[in-house]
């Protein structure tokens, strides 16, 4: 349950809480492919850290939401509000192959679910398409001791809602994959707040949590044969 967002920065921003079901993890997830997203040229909107006072859902008349704001105090993810937006519809506006086979790579490496023609997580702003809601990827983190046996899983594209327009994935994937480097993981996972990778299961520190899906994405990266049907020339 996101909620719409006017900071004291004066920027507007769909809030997505800590203390929602999904946690600290969906955060975490959105950071990861949000941030790696931008750096492979894919649009996203901002993503900026909210720090929320609990005591703003004192007042809240809908306990559901009251109960969400107080066990949301800190650290939250703000995504920027991008108005007037509207959501895709893949019948009234096709893409370019490139750029849906772009999309759906990206999605498979990081076994994102939620970008179906039921759900497709694209909005159209000023003609051109952005990527939204990534919470629901990188699901492997969610039972690390079995993590290392998910690295090469094929990715199922078949509702993917770009599926259609994507027959440049062979090139593309030559492209991309050399580009997922250790040292850009290394920055994409240095932008996750330490208190949201403190206590794992398993781990001494924050920093061995940020190796963990450093490791996991790159060795998936470099064999997206493995795991996408149709990359390979």
């Amino acid at each position: 349950m996101p909620g719409i967002v006017e900071a004291d920065d004066l920027g507007t921003y769909v809030v997505k809480f800590h203390g929602a079901g999904q946690g600290r993890k969906a955060l975490i997830a959105e950071i990861i492919a949000g941030e790696l997203a931008r750096r492979l040229g894919l649009p996203v909107p901002e993503l900026v850290l909210v720090e929320l006072d609990p005591v703003i859902g004192r007042h809240e008349p809908d306990p559901e939401v009251q109960d969400l704001l107080k066990a949301s105090g800190g650290l939250n993810l703000g995504v920027d509000f991008l108005p007037g937006s509207l959501g895709y519809d893949p019948l009234a506006w096709p893409v370019p192959s490139d750029f849906a086979s772009r999309v759906l790579w990206f999605d498979a490496l990081i076994n994102n679910v939620d970008r179906s023609w039921r759900n497709p997580n694209l909005l159209v702003w000023h003609r051109d398409i952005w990527l939204i809601d990534h919470g629901a990827s990188l699901w492997f983190h969610h039972a690390w001791p079995t993590a290392e046996r998910l690295v090469t899983r094929p990715f199922n594209a078949s509702d993917h809602v770009l599926k259609d327009f994507a027959t440049s994935l062979p090139e593309v994937s030559v492209e991309l994959s050399a580009r997922i480097t250790g040292d850009l993981l290394a920055e994409v996972t240095g932008l996750i707040p330490d208190q949201w990778l403190t206590d794992e299961p398993g781990f001494t520190d924050p920093a061995a949590v940020r190796r963990a899906y450093i490791d996991h994405l790159l060795t998936r990266a470099a064999q997206p044969e493995a795991w996408l049907p149709g990359v390979a020339p």
